[in-house]
């Protein structure tokens, strides 16, 4: 059985910094990559952040380059999300996603947190 928890979202004002934690456990041999994604209501779930395996390789939606930063802590089985000079239309639900391999014969499969809310407002 894996687990991702996400921890760290709430309300913020607008230009405010908020930082996404999610942490994996359980029966893991091995994390590829890890991302988050948002969903705002009425709206599909999106691709913000991705980071590869060993950390050297990040990929940032275009709305967010400059002001997040996606980082992970593999000792910890850790992916971060740094969000700086937050604006109100990125009020949404934020996921973790994570590529886990549970056996060195299984292929790696994505798996999901619950969901953090962020909603930016004043």
């Amino acid at each position: 059985q894996v687990q991702l928890v996400e921890s760290g979202g709430g309300l913020v004002q607008p230009g405010g910094s908020l930082r996404l934690s999610c942490a994996a456990s359980g029966s893991i041999f091995s994390i590829n990559s890890m991302g988050w994604y948002r969903q705002a209501p009425g709206k599909e779930r999106e691709l913000v952040a991705g980071i590869s395996g060993a950390g050297s390789s990040t990929n940032y939606t275009d709305s967010v380059k400059g002001r997040f930063t996606i980082s992970r802590d593999n000792g910890k089985n850790t992916v971060y999300l740094q969000m700086n000079s937050l604006k109100p239309e990125e009020t949404a639900v934020y996921y973790c996603n994570a590529l886990i391999r549970i056996r060195i014969t299984t292929p790696p499969y994505g798996y999901w947190g619950q969901g953090t809310q962020v909603t930016v407002s004043s």
